[in-house]
C-alpha cells in the first residue's frame, strides 16, 4: 500500500470512498501523482478547477494577496470584496451578494434569507421545497433540503419545514405548494442527481408557479453555475429570473468560497447582525476569485466551454451508436453523463487506470465536468479509452 493512503487510514475521518492515488501536483488539465503519472482531469476537483489547475493569473493573486492582507473579519471594509460583488452583480440579475465559504453555506444562507424575508413581512411562511434526487449540501439544513435518502440517512431527526416533490413535474410541485411556502429551492440541472436535464419550460413553469403563490425561487447554481452550461450562470439559458442564486465551486478555481446572490428587495430581509460569516469573503479568497472571473473575461473561458461542451456531446453520442450499454446521453455544456448497462464505478476504476480521471454518479450514471479549458484531443484519448473499456465489458 503506498504509504500516504496507509498514513490516511490512520489518522483521517473515514468519510470519502476515496480513489487509490496520491496527487501532488496540477497544471492545467494534467495532474500528477507521487509516482509521477499524469492524468487528464475530466473531473476538475468536482466542477471546481473550471481555469484548470495552478492558473498563473490566480496563483500570482493568491500570492500577492497573501503576502499583503489575508484577514481582518467583516467587522472592517476591503477592497477585493467589494470588487467581487461588483462583477457578479453586474452579470446577474442580484443587486447584493452574501459571501460564504462552501456551497452549503450559501444554501444554509439562501434558506435562512428565505424564511427572514416573511418574517419581516409579517406572514408566517417557512417552508421549502426542494427536488427529489436533488443535492444542496451536507449540514443539517441543506441535508433536510436534500431529496435524497441515502445521504440523510442516520441523521434524523432532520429539520421540519423541507418538503419535495418530484424533479421536471410540474404537477407534483403543484400539489405540495400552498401559502405555507417561503421558497421553492430547485438546480436548474441536477448533478448528483445523475445529470438530469429538466424539459425546455420547466423552470419558467416554476418561477410563474412560484409568482402564483407569492414564494420566492431560489436557484442552487453550484454545479451549474460559472460557465459550467455554457452560459455563466445556466439559468440564462432560459428566460428565468430568480430572488436569490447561490454559488461555489468554481467561483474560486478550488479555494473556498461561496456565495448567496439575491435582489434588493430580498436581501433587505439580512439586516445588520441577521447572518455572517468569520472567513466569508476574507480579502485572500476573494482576491484570488477576483482573479478567477476576470481570467473569465480576458480569455473567453465561457465562450470557449459552449464550443467545447458541443464537440464533447456529439463524441459521447458517438459512443452511444456504438455500444449498446450506452443507454442516455445528458447534460448541457461541460456538465455532460453517460448512463449506462454496467457498474459506473468499475469505468471510473479502468479509466483511472488508463490515465483518466471521471466519476459516477447515481451509481450507473458517469459524471464529465473537466476543466472548461479542455482541448478537444484530450476529449478525443477519452473517447478511445472508454470505447476499449466499452468494449471489454461487452465481451465479459
Amino acid at each position: 500500500m503506498n504509504e500516504w493512503i496507509a498514513r490516511e487510514a490512520e489518522v483521517v475521518a473515514q468519510t470519502y470512498a476515496r480513489c487509490p492515488v496520491v496527487f501532488v501536483k496540477g497544471e492545467g488539465t494534467t495532474l500528477t501523482d507521487d509516482a509521477g503519472k499524469t492524468y487528464t482531469d475530466f473531473l476538475a476537483g468536482i466542477a471546481v478547477c473550471n481555469l484548470g489547475h495552478a492558473h498563473p493569473k490566480v496563483a500570482a493573486a493568491l500570492s500577492e494577496q497573501a503576502s499583503t492582507l489575508c484577514h481582518v473579519s467583516n467587522l472592517f471594509y476591503t477592497r477585493p470584496q467589494v470588487e467581487l460583488a461588483e462583477w457578479l452583480t453586474q452579470r446577474c440579475f442580484a443587486d447584493r451578494v452574501f459571501l460564504c465559504n462552501s456551497g452549503a453555506e450559501a444554501n444554509e444562507a439562501a434558506i435562512k434569507l428565505a424564511r427572514k424575508y416573511f418574517h419581516d413581512k409579517g406572514e408566517s411562511r417557512s417552508r421549502i421545497i426542494s427536488m427529489g434526487r436533488s443535492f444542496h449540501g451536507r449540514t443539517m439544513a441543506t441535508l433536510s433540503a436534500t431529496g435524497q435518502d441515502k445521504v440523510q440517512e442516520g441523521f434524523s431527526p432532520l429539520l421540519p419545514g423541507f418538503d419535495y416533490a418530484e424533479f421536471n413535474n410540474l404537477e407534483a410541485l403543484e400539489e405540495v405548494m400552498d401559502e405555507t411556502v417561503c421558497a421553492v429551492l430547485v438546480e436548474p440541472i441536477q448533478g448528483e442527481g445523475g445529470v438530469i436535464v429538466p424539459d425546455d419550460g420547466y423552470l419558467e413553469a416554476v418561477r410563474a408557479l412560484c409568482d402564483r403563490h407569492g414564494a420566492l425561487l431560489i436557484l442552487d447554481e453550484i454545479q451549474t453555475g460559472m460557465g459550467r452550461t455554457g452560459k455563466l450562470f445556466a439559468h440564462q439559458h432560459t428566460s428565468v429570473t430568480p430572488d436569490i442564486m447561490t454559488l461555489a465551486k468554481a467561483l474560486g478555481n478550488g479555494l473556498p468560497i461561496g456565495a448567496m446572490l439575491a435582489t434588493n428587495k430580498v436581501m433587505a430581509a439580512f439586516s445588520k447582525g441577521a447572518h455572517g460569516s468569520t472567513f466569508g469573503g476574507t480579502p485572500l479568497v476573494t482576491a484570488a476569485a477576483l482573479a478567477v472571473v476576470r481570467a473569465f473575461d480576458d480569455e473567453q473561458v465561457v465562450e470557449k466551454a459552449a464550443e467545447t461542451g458541443a464537440y464533447f456531446r456529439v463524441s459521447l453520442e458517438k459512443l452511444k451508436a456504438k455500444h449498446a450499454l450506452v443507454k442516455d446521453i445528458r447534460g448541457q455544456g461541460l456538465l455532460l453523463g453517460m448512463e449506462i448497462d454496467g457498474d459506473g464505478a468499475e469505468v471510473v476504476k479502468k479509466a483511472l487506470e488508463k490515465g483518466q480521471v471521471i466519476n459516477a454518479v447515481q451509481g450507473k450514471t458517469l459524471r464529465f465536468v473537466p476543466p472548461l479549458i479542455i482541448k478537444k484531443a484530450e476529449i478525443d484519448v477519452l473517447m478511445d479509452v472508454l470505447d476499449a473499456i466499452f468494449s471489454e465489458m461487452n465481451q465479459a
